[in-house]
């Protein structure tokens, strides 16, 4: 079990990009050197100040990766390793990949979109309740009026990518927009949550905001990247998951190292077990995702077998993440959430995190698309299975 421990649970700890540039197996949170400055400030005080800083800086800016562009598992070993360090530090920097993403999807596409500013960017898509802004074209250009609900960072941001509704239409858009721009305003309501308490969600009103189309309508549901920032919002998830396990993990190797130096008792057979179950959990989380990245990269998950895939992918690691978390309580105790300061903020946090996972909902969309799914759909998942694993069926239900 020493062994065991020192092979697959060391790869919870922070490792580096540079020990293996060429990683084909399951996707760990890999520190990655070049990006050391958003490492040490997703460990600091202001986390939301200091990541945004070091996010920001132009030898970051440069260097970041993208998804799709044949870094996708680059990317989404960042999230994880933020991850692991700080669900909030990771909070910034996912949306901000996100919106650099979008915009150069669509610049890629032809559609003429508008150059990022620098600075902090958000992605402002929710429509909660039904309510987003409508968008108008005028003489001037286009403008957004009404509210967004579920604006994160919304007053650290200097612009975000924001979806609303055409005027009249049913259709929708998405546009760049200048959060210091004139007409746009913040509203005062408070943000009493623990979890993620640094990062302030709050609505936005607008009244007749400038905004910048990016792509044309439609274009941000129906791209082939979609799905793929849903599944980075996962990799963020999992960090999370990475370092609540390293409580349990911890907490048995003090033991261990205890008992050989012969000053107390090893870890006994039920916190074995559960070392090796959180194990396990995390390694089928790893493999998903570096699955999908590979897929990704290799132009497999575009638009519906991408969402499929999205909805695979995060549902996993979301059932991971509340496993995780409810094994690692039940071996540890009261003891880690009353009196380790970070590993309390980390389990609060992933829990209002992995919220942006809808649960059966997505299940339910999961299931509705396999039996949906004709036979191209089904013979594109039967391609990413393991060779001699059986085909797929006519409604793309695998198994």
């Amino acid at each position: 079990m020493r062994h065991l421990c020192a092979r697959t649970l060391g790869r919870m700890s922070a490792g580096t990009a540079s020990d293996t540039p060429h990683r084909p197996g399951p996707l760990w949170p890999v520190e990655d050197p070049a990006f050391a400055p958003l490492f040490e400030a997703a460990s600091g005080d202001d986390v939301v100040s200091g990541v945004s800083a070091a996010l920001t800086a132009p030898e970051t800016a440069r260097s970041l990766p993208l998804v799709g562009d044949g870094r996708t598992r680059a990317q989404w070993e960042l999230l994880a390793a933020l991850g692991a360090r700080s669900l909030s530090g990771a909070r910034v920097v996912e949306p901000h990949l996100d919106a650099l993403g979008i915009l150069a999807q669509a610049h890629e596409a032809g559609h003429g979109t508008p150059a990022p500013p620098r600075g902090l960017l958000g992605v402002y898509a929710s429509e909660s309740g039904g309510v987003t802004p409508e968008a108008h074209e005028g003489s001037s250009g286009w403008t957004l009026s009404g509210d967004k609900p579920w604006c994160s960072l919304a007053g650290e941001c200097e612009a975000a990518v924001v979806t609303a509704r055409i005027a009249g239409t049913e259709r929708r858009r998405a546009f760049l927009v200048g959060l210091r721009d004139r007409g746009v305003q913040q509203s005062s309501a408070a943000w009493p949550a623990l979890g993620l308490a640094p990062i302030t969600t709050l609505s936005l009103a607008f009244d007749e905001a400038p905004a910048r189309p990016v792509g044309p309508d439609g274009w941000y549901l129906e791209r082939p990247g979609f799905a793929w920032g849903g599944m980075g919002v996962a990799a963020v998830w999992f960090g999370g998951a990475v370092r609540i396990g390293r409580t349990l993990r911890n907490q048995l190797r003090r033991r261990s190292q205890g008992a050989r130096r012969g000053s107390s008792q090893g870890p006994d057979q039920i916190g074995l077990a559960a070392l090796g179950r959180v194990d396990r959990l995390l390694h089928a989380a790893a493999t998903v995702l570096s699955q999908a990245a590979a897929a990704v990269d290799a132009g497999e998950l575009d638009h519906e077998p991408g969402m499929t895939e999205a909805d695979r992918v995060r549902g996993t690691v979301a059932a991971v993440c509340a496993e995780v978390i409810d094994v690692v309580s039940r071996a540890t105790g009261p003891g880690p959430l009353t009196g380790d300061a970070g590993h309390a903020r980390a389990v609060a946090d992933l829990q209002v995190y992995v919220r942006q996972h809808h649960a059966e909902r997505d299940d339910a969309r999961l299931g509705a698309a396999l039996l949906e799914a004709g036979p191209r759909a089904a013979r594109d998942g039967a391609a990413r299975d393991v060779a001699g694993q059986g085909g797929a069926g006519r409604d793309g239900v695998r198994w």
